[in-house]
Protein backbone atom coordinates (compact mmCIF):
# COMPACT_ATOMS: atom_id res chain seq x y z
CA UNK A 1 0.00 0.00 0.00
CA UNK A 2 1.27 3.47 -0.91
CA UNK A 3 0.40 6.36 1.35
CA UNK A 4 1.44 9.99 0.90
CA UNK A 5 2.42 11.90 4.01
CA UNK A 6 1.86 15.54 3.01
CA UNK A 7 5.04 16.99 4.48
CA UNK A 8 8.51 18.14 3.53
CA UNK A 9 9.77 17.48 7.08
CA UNK A 10 12.10 14.51 6.67
CA UNK A 11 12.38 14.10 10.47
CA UNK A 12 8.64 13.40 10.60
CA UNK A 13 8.83 11.05 7.61
CA UNK A 14 11.67 9.08 9.20
CA UNK A 15 9.80 8.88 12.51
CA UNK A 16 6.62 7.61 10.86
CA UNK A 17 8.50 5.11 8.70
CA UNK A 18 9.63 3.50 11.97
CA UNK A 19 5.99 3.32 13.12
CA UNK A 20 4.18 1.92 10.08
CA UNK A 21 4.29 -1.74 9.09
CA UNK A 22 6.50 -2.75 6.18
CA UNK A 23 3.54 -3.29 3.84
CA UNK A 24 2.89 0.48 3.86
CA UNK A 25 5.12 2.45 1.51
CA UNK A 26 5.14 5.93 3.01
CA UNK A 27 6.28 8.74 0.77
CA UNK A 28 6.48 12.53 1.11
CA UNK A 29 5.85 15.68 -0.90
CA UNK A 30 9.48 15.60 -1.98
CA UNK A 31 8.89 12.16 -3.54
CA UNK A 32 6.12 13.53 -5.78
CA UNK A 33 8.16 16.62 -6.69
CA UNK A 34 5.79 18.95 -4.88
CA UNK A 35 8.27 21.64 -3.93
CA UNK A 36 5.62 24.17 -3.09
CA UNK A 37 5.35 25.16 0.55
CA UNK A 38 1.76 24.81 1.66
CA UNK A 39 0.91 27.85 3.77
CA UNK A 40 -0.32 26.93 7.22
CA UNK A 41 -2.84 29.71 7.74
CA UNK A 42 -5.09 27.91 10.22
CA UNK A 43 -5.53 29.01 13.81
CA UNK A 44 -5.59 25.42 15.12
CA UNK A 45 -3.63 22.23 14.54
CA UNK A 46 -6.77 20.70 13.04
CA UNK A 47 -7.16 23.52 10.51
CA UNK A 48 -3.53 23.35 9.40
CA UNK A 49 -3.58 19.58 8.95
CA UNK A 50 -6.76 19.88 6.88
CA UNK A 51 -5.31 22.69 4.72
CA UNK A 52 -2.31 20.54 3.80
CA UNK A 53 -4.26 17.33 3.15
CA UNK A 54 -6.92 19.16 1.11
CA UNK A 55 -4.26 20.85 -1.02
CA UNK A 56 -2.69 17.53 -1.99
CA UNK A 57 -5.98 15.71 -2.52
CA UNK A 58 -7.42 18.41 -4.77
CA UNK A 59 -4.22 19.26 -6.66
CA UNK A 60 -2.85 15.72 -7.17
CA UNK A 61 -5.89 13.51 -6.56
CA UNK A 62 -3.92 11.30 -4.17
CA UNK A 63 -5.00 9.64 -0.97
CA UNK A 64 -2.91 11.27 1.71
CA UNK A 65 -2.67 12.46 5.25
CA UNK A 66 -1.12 15.54 6.77
CA UNK A 67 -0.27 16.39 10.31
CA UNK A 68 0.17 19.42 12.40
CA UNK A 69 1.77 18.97 15.76
CA UNK A 70 2.49 21.34 18.56
CA UNK A 71 3.73 21.80 22.07
CA UNK A 72 1.06 23.31 24.31
CA UNK A 73 2.17 24.75 27.64
CA UNK A 74 -0.46 25.32 30.30
CA UNK A 75 1.10 28.44 31.86
CA UNK A 76 1.40 30.03 28.40
CA UNK A 77 -2.30 29.48 27.62
CA UNK A 78 -1.50 26.69 25.17
CA UNK A 79 1.38 28.44 23.42
CA UNK A 80 3.34 27.84 21.32
CA UNK A 81 0.68 25.43 19.97
CA UNK A 82 -0.01 25.99 16.29
CA UNK A 83 3.10 28.23 16.11
CA UNK A 84 5.48 25.64 17.60
CA UNK A 85 7.85 25.42 14.61
CA UNK A 86 8.09 29.19 14.17
CA UNK A 87 7.55 30.38 17.73
CA UNK A 88 10.64 32.60 17.78
CA UNK A 89 10.40 33.57 14.09
CA UNK A 90 9.88 32.40 10.54
CA UNK A 91 13.38 30.88 10.35
CA UNK A 92 12.09 27.96 12.48
CA UNK A 93 15.17 27.78 14.71
CA UNK A 94 14.80 25.12 17.42
CA UNK A 95 17.26 26.74 19.83
CA UNK A 96 15.56 30.14 19.52
CA UNK A 97 12.15 28.55 20.04
CA UNK A 98 13.34 26.80 23.20
CA UNK A 99 14.97 29.96 24.54
CA UNK A 100 11.76 31.94 23.99
CA UNK A 101 9.77 29.33 25.93
CA UNK A 102 12.23 29.44 28.81
CA UNK A 103 12.08 33.25 28.90
CA UNK A 104 8.30 33.36 28.87
CA UNK A 105 7.80 30.45 31.26
CA UNK A 106 10.17 31.77 33.95
CA UNK A 107 9.85 28.60 36.03
CA UNK A 108 6.07 28.89 36.33
CA UNK A 109 3.86 25.81 36.01
CA UNK A 110 5.74 23.58 33.58
CA UNK A 111 2.79 21.33 32.66
CA UNK A 112 2.63 20.79 28.91
CA UNK A 113 1.52 18.39 26.26
CA UNK A 114 2.45 17.50 22.74
CA UNK A 115 -0.53 17.09 20.42
CA UNK A 116 -0.54 15.75 16.89
CA UNK A 117 -3.49 15.95 14.53
CA UNK A 118 -3.64 13.85 11.37
CA UNK A 119 -6.16 14.78 8.71
CA UNK A 120 -6.57 12.08 6.07
CA UNK A 121 -8.21 11.64 2.68
CA UNK A 122 -8.68 7.90 2.20
CA UNK A 123 -10.82 6.95 -0.77
CA UNK A 124 -13.88 9.15 -0.73
CA UNK A 125 -13.82 9.75 3.03
CA UNK A 126 -11.99 12.11 5.34
CA UNK A 127 -10.75 11.33 8.84
CA UNK A 128 -9.20 13.23 11.70
CA UNK A 129 -6.98 11.51 14.27
CA UNK A 130 -5.43 12.94 17.43
CA UNK A 131 -2.51 11.85 19.55
CA UNK A 132 -1.53 13.45 22.83
CA UNK A 133 1.14 12.96 25.45
CA UNK A 134 1.30 14.95 28.69
CA UNK A 135 4.48 15.99 30.43
CA UNK A 136 6.57 18.84 31.74
CA UNK A 137 9.09 21.34 30.43
CA UNK A 138 12.58 21.42 31.92
CA UNK A 139 15.02 24.34 31.90
CA UNK A 140 18.07 22.53 30.55
CA UNK A 141 18.35 20.62 27.30
CA UNK A 142 18.98 16.91 27.80
CA UNK A 143 19.63 14.23 25.21
CA UNK A 144 20.83 14.08 21.62
CA UNK A 145 17.92 12.26 19.98
CA UNK A 146 14.67 13.50 18.53
CA UNK A 147 14.13 16.99 17.20
CA UNK A 148 12.35 20.24 18.02
CA UNK A 149 11.35 20.48 21.67
CA UNK A 150 12.29 16.86 22.49
CA UNK A 151 15.33 17.87 24.65
CA UNK A 152 13.15 19.89 27.08
CA UNK A 153 10.03 17.69 27.34
CA UNK A 154 9.71 14.91 29.91
CA UNK A 155 6.59 12.77 29.40
CA UNK A 156 4.50 11.80 32.44
CA UNK A 157 5.72 8.53 33.93
CA UNK A 158 9.33 9.01 32.80
CA UNK A 159 12.37 10.80 34.18
CA UNK A 160 14.05 11.43 30.83
CA UNK A 161 13.28 13.77 27.96
CA UNK A 162 12.04 12.54 24.59
CA UNK A 163 15.57 13.27 23.33
CA UNK A 164 17.01 10.90 25.95
CA UNK A 165 14.44 8.11 25.71
CA UNK A 166 15.41 7.02 22.22
CA UNK A 167 13.29 6.04 19.24
CA UNK A 168 12.03 2.71 20.58
CA UNK A 169 10.34 4.21 23.65
CA UNK A 170 9.36 7.49 21.99
CA UNK A 171 7.72 5.62 19.13
CA UNK A 172 5.49 3.79 21.61
CA UNK A 173 4.32 6.76 23.69
CA UNK A 174 4.56 9.93 21.60
CA UNK A 175 1.70 12.05 20.32
CA UNK A 176 2.63 11.18 16.73
CA UNK A 177 2.79 7.46 17.58
CA UNK A 178 -0.73 7.61 19.03
CA UNK A 179 -2.14 9.46 16.00
CA UNK A 180 -0.34 7.00 13.71
CA UNK A 181 -1.90 4.05 15.53
CA UNK A 182 -5.36 5.54 15.04
CA UNK A 183 -4.60 5.99 11.33
CA UNK A 184 -3.36 2.39 11.06
CA UNK A 185 -6.47 1.09 12.85
CA UNK A 186 -8.63 2.85 10.29
CA UNK A 187 -6.53 1.63 7.35
CA UNK A 188 -6.87 -1.95 8.58
CA UNK A 189 -10.67 -1.64 8.37
CA UNK A 190 -10.71 -0.23 4.81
Amino acid sequence: MKLLFATHNQNKVAELNRLVPSYINLFSLTDINCNQEIKETGKTLEENAKIKADFIKYKYGLDCFADDSGLEIEALNGAPGVYSARYAGEEKNNDSNIQKIWTELEKKNTSACFRSIFYAHLGSKTYCFEGRVDGNIIFKKKGKGGFGYDPIFIPVGYDKTFAELGDIIKNKISHRAKATQSLLDTLSRL
